[in-house]
């Protein structure tokens, strides 16, 4: 008996005639794996980076999901979003149930009991789950190269059970693990962990790569890119989160792309034959750390010498991609030239009134 192949599918890219496209392009799949009536705050970023990646993927997907916000909004009551199978896992285990799913269809495939090509197959992990609690079992699916696309909807906190700080939150974020006070001033006090580039330097045979909501076909096209690539993907994506942010609702693509914008969301992708990251998406303009900030609750307790931290990190990401740093942003480093948030608030809100 002939050995049957396992057919993969092949997506085309989206073409986009400037990466920095704030909209999306009108040529795009009319099917929608992921319709509305879920139960996800008004603004939800990870909400957001679902639609455009099941877009992306398909009809003919598998969707995983482990415990966290996209669980508990999108599965109450016996109805889901989902137009595709979707299955629910254990927030520790994403990457061995991901990994025992694509490795099931390659065994029915072959032995002919699964007709049609190989499904797409993705797992979507907060950052609590990517990050900190699944990290080992999503590297094991990783390093044994299963052919999926594990994703990490990154919202910087564990939003689903009452905003936490987790190894993704920002220096100077509050959450209910970090506030702010006299001890502790800035909030959180540790830089985020380096996720991506963490999997990129640990399963460097993989596609790895960078995305935020705020560029949707460059999200889209790297959702087809990790689809497409035989193997193991990872992508780590900026999906705001409205409620642990403290942010006006419809601004979450805003702060998707001012994150970018500010050096503090490097975009990149890792490119596994050369062994090098790819700097190459340029966002349209750069912006002091501050005009991110000032849009977010949970950055309005940081004082002058807090926000001139982040703005040194935010140089460093810049000069780490090979860019020139303009010399407002080399000035936007020193507290003398800043301003503590909560008085640039105040001042705001005099000259509103006068």
């Amino acid at each position: 008996m002939p050995a049957i192949v396992v057919e993969r599918q092949m997506l085309p890219m989206f073409p986009s005639a400037n990466q920095g496209a704030r909209f999306y392009n009108p040529d795009l799949p009319q099917t929608e794996p992921f319709v509305p009536g879920h139960r996800t705050c008004a603004g939800c970023g990870p909400s957001i980076q679902y639609r455009m990646t099941s877009k992306a993927s398909g009809d003919n997907t598998i969707l995983v999901g482990p415990t966290g916000c996209m669980y508990v909004a999108n599965s109450s009551y016996l109805c889901t979003p989902y137009n595709v199978p979707w299955a629910h896992t254990q927030i520790g285990s994403a990457g061995s149930f991901t990994a025992g799913v694509a490795a099931a269809y390659e065994a029915m495939i072959r032995k002919g009991k699964w007709k049609g090509p190989f499904p797409n197959i993705i797992c979507e992990a907060g950052d609590g789950s990517a990050s900190d609690i699944g990290l080992a079992s999503i590297s094991g699916a990783l390093y044994r190269n299963h052919d999926c696309l594990i994703i990490c909807y990154d919202n910087e906190q564990y939003a689903n059970t009452g905003i936490q700080a987790s190894s993704r939150t920002p220096y100077g974020g509050m959450t209910t693990f970090s506030p702010p006070g006299p001890k502790v001033p800035e909030a959180k006090t540790l830089f985020p962990k380096d996720l991506a580039r963490m999997m990129a330097a640990g399963h460097p045979h993989c596609y790895v790569a960078t995305a935020s909501v705020g560029y949707p076909i460059d999200l889209m096209n790297k959702v087809r890119k990790g689809l497409n690539f035989k193997g193991a993907s990872f992508l780590m994506i900026y999906t705001p989160c409205q409620k642990g942010f403290v942010y006006e609702t419809p601004r979450s693509i805003d702060l998707g792309r001012l994150v970018v914008e500010c050096g503090l969301y490097p975009i990149w992708e890792w490119n596994n034959e050369k062994r090098e990251y790819d700097y190459s998406f340029r966002p349209q303009s750069m912006r002091p750390v501050s005009e991110y900030l000032k849009l977010q609750g949970r950055f309005g307790h940081l004082h002058a010498e807090h926000i001139a931290t982040l703005q040194r990190f935010a140089n460093q990401q810049w000069s780490m991609m090979g860019v020139e740093l303009p010399e407002a942003l080399l000035q936007a480093a020193d507290p003398k030239a800043l301003t503590d948030m909560a008085s640039a608030e105040a001042a705001a809100a005099v000259a509103h009134t006068v």
